[in-house]
């Protein structure tokens, strides 16, 4: 391998050659935008149809963003070399070039003649970038990795310039991994500030398999801290929309995530790889989407926690037969006869007619609100048979005007009456007696008293609901009407999904797939899971592919390794880790005392900061406030990250409830013992807490560490 540096050879010709490439694909893709902007604004004026109109404009806009380019980040970030004739026609082979040269980068660039300058990573031919190696080369000839730095442009925007490269020599046989040289690692290790960004540079062979898999493939992928499962579901999904835009642009593609904390972190990652149309919510938004505004409670929909027993209760599968039992208890068994009149004749349903039809109908494993609309067909078939045998003439519309009939209408009312969800959940949750008739044989005496809401509400606009009551309420509205389902959705931090909350996410896909993202050693909820294959069944897809990350390439092996003591505990069976790299320094234990834990944490957060990158400073939820305004004294700002975000200063306080899925060069953690105490599995949220730093890890503790970590 060889690498070059500018501030060594800035006179370099290959270095000159590429920057002077970088800088035509740029123009490259400026002139594409444009063609698009001046283009596709000719519809809008021709197109008389609004709503063809709207749908090429929204198609417009959407292109537009695609072509974006992102200054701070390179268009570019690899070159395949193959032998003259193994990518090109001949005709489109370049006479100055000794072979068929191709640069892989974020999003497809060619020139005026259509010949590709860049080439999108997602591309067939790009796959060799990713996984070639001396012993299969892929019929490459060699791999070439660029180096880039940011500076600040004259108009105080970010700007990228390519400052040098690094060549991998594929054809010298052997077992080489093609893992990369240090332009690789500078790439991995680069420090971050502000949102999580792409990792399309830098794509493992393990993490590019999960990454193409097929559309029909659910995965579920355990992946440890630092292993890049969240980008590898970011990154599957851009590649899925590449393969499949057609049938995915039909159906809709989503990323639920644990919070918006959470999904503000990943914001980005898609528009950089020139997605910008992927809808990323959380569960308790998807859950509370359709619910009526006017029955919403004046604080929110959200109004309490749940204590964890009662949690665990409200999360466990046996809660959808509950409500099954419940919602078809509504139907009621046929005791008058209905009579329908045509002209001067009679037509008349005598109870024992409707019974059948009604058990019928029941027994068939519809949803409830089906089973409203068959009632009301089978009826006037039944009627209709009466007429004709008589000699009456029906057709379609006799058929439609007896299934109108206000006596039919009224009947059907009368015996499969409609129920709203809200209402439903709301009654089940506050009448005991009717509680116990849903819950025979499935939760004892002891366990129903848990389940009823708190106080006297008079209706639910004056309900205290909690997150594990709507979630309730979605199992309900999904019994009566079935939702539509997505072509596609990534689910992250996957293993604190309740059965319920998995029910709820699984409706959302539907016949689609999966991309189920998590660590089980990182379960916090109550109902966490303890396996995989457990919650992938309440998911509805039991047949997923499980895939298992344990190489670490953002944590030091020694925050891994220190965090790794509570395994045992928290996940018993369940293998530590692999870190791939070493980071001398990189964690520091400070024992103190209560007098002077603010001090030593001032002093840790200055020594992080005087590194690159963020810096997080997590303590246990309660005690943050008050150590914020500590550290205030001591001169150390620690806005909260709800205020300001990841990208509003480079020291922010997190709450280790809210830590989950986010990354940070330097972390700073206040009194493992105080998190470990906050909650039931306050020894998981601990191993989460304690791997969120890719760089240094500050511990100051005045208390004792955990036993598992002495």
């Amino acid at each position: 391998m060889t690498a070059t540096d500018p501030t060594i050879a800035p006179e370099n010709p290959e270095l000159v050659a590429e920057r002077r490439h970088l800088a035509a694909a740029r123009a490259a893709l400026r002139r594409m935008r444009e063609e698009v902007d001046a283009t596709e604004l000719l519809f809008g004026d021709v197109v008389k149809d609004k709503v063809t109109d709207a749908a090429l404009r929204r198609g417009r806009e959407r292109r537009l963003a695609a072509l974006s380019d992102i200054p701070d980040a390179p268009l570019y970030f690899g070159r395949l070399d193959f032998d003259q004739g193994t990518v090109f026609l001949e005709e489109d082979v370049r006479p100055d070039e000794e072979y068929d040269r191709i640069h892989i980068g974020r999003r497809h660039v060619h020139d005026p003649e259509g010949r590709p300058m860049v080439l999108d990573w997602r591309a067939p031919i790009s796959i060799a970038y990713y996984r070639a190696t001396p012993a299969d080369r892929m019929l490459t000839r060699s791999r070439r990795r660029y180096g880039f730095t940011t500076t600040t442009g004259p108009d105080g925007e970010p700007e990228s310039h390519l400052t040098a490269f690094e060549d991998e020599d594929l054809l010298g046989g052997g077992q080489g991994d093609g893992v990369g040289g240090t332009l690789l690692d500078a790439e991995i290790e680069r420090p971050r500030t502000g949102p999580m960004r792409d990792i399309v540079a830098t794509i493992q062979p393990e993490q590019d398999d999960l990454v193409r898999a097929p559309l029909e493939t659910t995965l579920c992928v355990q992946g440890a801290p630092g292993t890049g499962k969240t980008a590898v579901g970011l990154h599957r999904i851009a590649y899925l929309l590449y393969t499949e835009r057609a049938r995915l642009s039909r159906s809709g593609v989503a990323i639920i995530g644990p919070n918006r904390s959470f999904l503000s972190y990943i914001r980005d990652v898609l528009p950089a790889l020139g997605e910008v149309d992927v809808h990323q919510t959380t569960v308790l938004e998807l859950i509370t989407r359709d619910l009526p505004e006017r029955s919403r409670p004046a604080k929110g929909w959200v109004g309490r926690t749940e204590t964890p027993s009662a949690a665990r209760i409200k999360g466990s599968a046996v809660m959808a037969e509950i409500l099954r039992r419940d919602l078809w208890s509504h139907l009621r068994s046929p005791e008058e006869t209905i009579v329908v009149r045509r002209g001067a004749r009679r037509w008349r349903l005598y109870p024992e007619d409707v019974r059948p039809l009604l058990t019928e109908l029941a027994e068939r494993g519809i949803s409830y609100g089906s089973g409203r609309e068959l009632l009301s067909h089978r009826m006037a078939h039944v009627l209709l048979t009466l007429m004709e045998s008589e000699g009456e003439v029906c057709d379609d519309r006799t058929h439609t005007r007896v299934r109108r009939d206000p006596a039919v209408r009224a009947a059907v009312t009368a015996l499969w009456p409609k129920v709203d969800p809200l209402r439903m959940v709301f009654g089940l949750l506050t009448d005991p007696e009717r509680l116990a008739r849903a819950a025979e044989g499935l939760l004892d005496p002891e366990e129903q008293a848990a389940l009823l809401l708190p106080g006297k509400p008079r209706g639910p606009k004056s309900a205290r609901w909690s997150e594990e009551d709507l979630t309730l309420v979605d199992e309900a509205a999904s019994l009566i009407e079935r939702p539509s389902g997505m072509g596609h959705v990534v689910v992250d931090e996957a293993q604190d999904l309740s059965p319920m909350r998995c029910r709820a996410v699984g409706r959302r896909g539907g016949s689609g797939s999966f991309t189920v993202l998590g660590d089980i050693a990182q379960g916090t909820d109550p109902s966490a899971a303890r396996h995989w294959s457990t919650l992938l069944e309440h998911l509805g897809k039991p047949d997923g592919h499980l895939h298992v990350l344990d190489r670490g390439y953002r944590v030091p092996a020694q925050i891994i390794d220190f965090a790794a003591g509570l395994l045992p505990t928290i996940a018993p069976g369940l293998g530590a880790p692999v870190a791939v790299r070493r980071s001398p320094g990189s964690l520091r234990v400070v024992p103190t005392t209560e007098e002077e834990r603010t001090a030593d944490l001032a002093r840790a957060c200055r020594e992080a900061l005087e590194g690159d990158g963020s810096v997080g400073l997590i303590a246990a939820d309660d005690r943050l406030p008050a150590l914020c305004e500590a550290l205030a004294a001591e001169g150390v700002e620690a806005p909260p990250i709800g205020e300001v975000g990841l990208d509003g200063a480079r020291l922010v306080a997190v709450p280790a409830s809210l830590a989950k899925g986010l990354e940070f060069d330097a972390v700073v953690v206040s009194e493992p013992a105080e998190i470990v105490e906050a909650e039931e599995r306050g020894a998981n949220r601990l191993y989460v807490v304690l791997t969120r730093a890719v760089g240094s890890l500050h511990v100051v503790h005045a208390r004792p560490l955990p036993e598992q970590l002495v």
